[in-house]
């Protein structure tokens, strides 16, 4: 009797933990049913959605696909392939305003480099591209996408590993581009904090990870773990960074580790030399005209494909397969666009009216006009100095200090240096000087044509039309380097400017063959002579050309 009882409990159990373990797989494949049901209805969601294909951009249609299809930016290219498709990579710092090339260069100089011969770089090199103000961190180091973080067995989403107790370190963006480029878009966005580790990084070439949660003996850590908290991830790669910012905005740590390689705003013929390239790609035809209507308005790149794009639907809606002028004018009119102004030099020689020089970010330059007029006051005279800045406010240790202007300094040393050297007793006299333009002014470059713009007033002679001059002037009339003589050339050169005034120290051997003279002085002495050595102040003489020549070979001895 009683082995009968046990065995009804037995079947009886039995058939229980068989109805337990049945439904429990019924409703797992239930489910399962359910879920791949789901599953294939979001499935064909997907697939109807991978199906509907708007047409293909302009801007990417007109992508640039090699290096030489950068427009405008030939020796910037030139020097972005010295300084990475040699035997010897070195990191780089690309400095421009935005739409010029900067990123599509980055794009294209790692397939240069592994098309070169003694380039390091192999074929699996790869290209890694972020942009800084994306780039989250935690201060903790629990999440770090650029140098690379620890997943914590005690966090969400450390996973099987984590649950095992162990720690698993996570590769950033440094050790992902290990063997090949990190392209960090706006460098200059990065965090200090990030910086900091990014420049421990390029100096160690891998990243240590720590964790409370490590123990070099615990033998259930994975072996590839202990070998990444022991040797590091490894992180040998070369950093190009674009930045929209002024060089001394970014880290001088930075900078000292970088070749600095500066592109520059597009000039008139480039842009409309884009927008034919983007009318080209479309397939559509344009009136004559039309390219050179955009590359008045258009700053950059994008903007003269945006325009070009618009142009094209606006005549597409008309029915036509061809944009007319009428057509991008509407569109610049809708737009708002603003004319850029471009500045030519005069044709004829002004009292008190000097062709200037200045620079923007030390790779874009610019013709600016600057106006003086003297009127003899006995009873004693003042200079009134307008478009300039004249004080800057600094933060120096914590103190907030208010400082004159480098402008502000040109105009009282050329004053002085024309008291000192040529005996002109500017507090004798009325002086008015100004920059026109709308733009405030300041740096010291524009000593020495403020000197000559008062010089000119106060003696009342012309000023050659066809001389722009850069330089700073001491009030001893000494003359002294400045920086950007390069783009200024470049300015005077688009400026109509046949001659160009620049520092001794400033020459170098490369300005020999540019269509334009460039005459080097040492002091505002020889300035006066090359601009005003005659009564009559004729433009073209020959003391100014010996001059040059024997400041050039003087150059070149040193």
């Amino acid at each position: 009797m009683i082995n009968i009882i046990i065995m009804t409990l037995q079947f009886f159990f039995t058939a229980v933990v068989g109805l337990y373990f049945f439904s429990l797989l019924y409703s797992q494949r239930s489910g399962q049913n359910a879920i791949s049901h789901e599953s294939k209805k979001e499935l064909e969601k997907l697939n109807a959605l991978e199906k509907i294909k708007l047409t293909e951009p302009l801007s990417e249609k007109t992508r640039p696909k090699t290096l030489s299809d950068i427009i405008g930016q030939e020796d910037s290219v030139k020097a972005l392939i010295a300084a990475l498709c040699g035997p010897n990579p070195q990191h780089v710092l690309i400095y421009g305003p935005p739409g010029v090339g900067k990123t599509a260069a980055a794009r294209l100089i790692l397939e240069r480099a592994k098309n070169t011969a003694c380039s390091p770089f192999s074929q699996n090199a790869k290209f890694i591209e972020t942009d800084a103000t994306t780039l989250q961190f935690d201060e903790r180091s629990i999440a770090d996408p650029l140098i690379g973080s620890v997943h914590d067995p005690i966090y969400q989403g450390s996973g099987a590993y984590g649950n095992a107790g162990i720690p698993q370190p996570k590769p950033g963006a440094v050790s992902n581009a290990h063997g090949g480029i990190l392209f960090i878009d706006e460098i200059g966005e990065l965090h200090p904090i990030q910086i900091n580790r990014l420049l421990k990084v390029l100096e160690d070439r891998r990243v240590k990870f720590e964790s409370a949660y490590y123990a070099s003996g615990d033998k259930n850590i994975p072996l590839h773990i202990h070998k990444i908290f022991r040797d590091g991830m490894p992180a040998d790669f070369r950093l190009v960074g674009a930045t929209t910012r002024n060089p001394d905005e970014i880290p001088p740590a930075i900078r000292s580790r970088c070749v600095e390689i500066y592109f520059n705003a597009l000039d008139k013929s480039s842009v409309e030399k884009i927008a034919k390239n983007a009318a080209k790609n479309a397939g559509v035809d344009i009136e004559d005209g039309v390219c050179e209507l955009i590359s008045q308005y258009a700053d950059n790149g994008r903007d003269a494909v945006s325009i070009i794009q618009t142009s094209i639907s606006a005549a597409a809606t008309e029915g036509r397969n061809k944009v007319l002028i009428k057509d991008t004018e509407w569109v610049l009119q809708v737009g708002k666009y603003q004319p850029k102004v471009f500045a030519k030099c005069a044709q004829t020689s002004k009292i008190g009216v000097v062709n200037g020089l200045s620079v923007s970010n030390l790779s874009t330059g610019y013709f600016i006009k600057i106006e003086a007029t003297a009127q003899k006051n006995a009873n004693g005279g003042k200079i009134v100095a307008n478009g300039i800045i004249e004080s800057e406010q600094i933060n120096a240790r914590g103190q907030k200090l208010i400082k004159k202007s480098m402008a502000k300094e040109s105009v009282e040393n050329a004053t002085a240096a024309l008291k000192n050297v040529f005996g002109i007793n500017t507090d004798l006299y009325n002086i008015h000087i100004n920059f026109p333009g709308g733009v405030p002014v300041d740096g010291p470059s524009a000593g020495i044509a403020i000197a000559c713009a008062v010089y000119s007033a106060v003696k009342n002679v012309k000023m050659p039309s066809d001389i722009a001059l850069t330089g700073e002037v001491s009030i001893l009339g000494a003359v002294y380097a400045v920086g950007g003589v390069a783009s200024k050339i470049e300015a005077a050169k688009n400026a109509g400017i046949k001659r160009v005034i620049i520092p001794k120290d400033n020459y170098r051997r490369c300005f020999e063959d540019l269509p334009i003279e460039i005459i080097c002085v040492q002091s505002l002495e020889e300035v006066m002579d090359i601009c005003f050595k005659k009564a009559e102040n004729q433009a073209i003489y020959s003391g100014g050309e010996k001059l040059m020549i024997a400041s050039a070979s003087e150059a070149k001895k040193q």
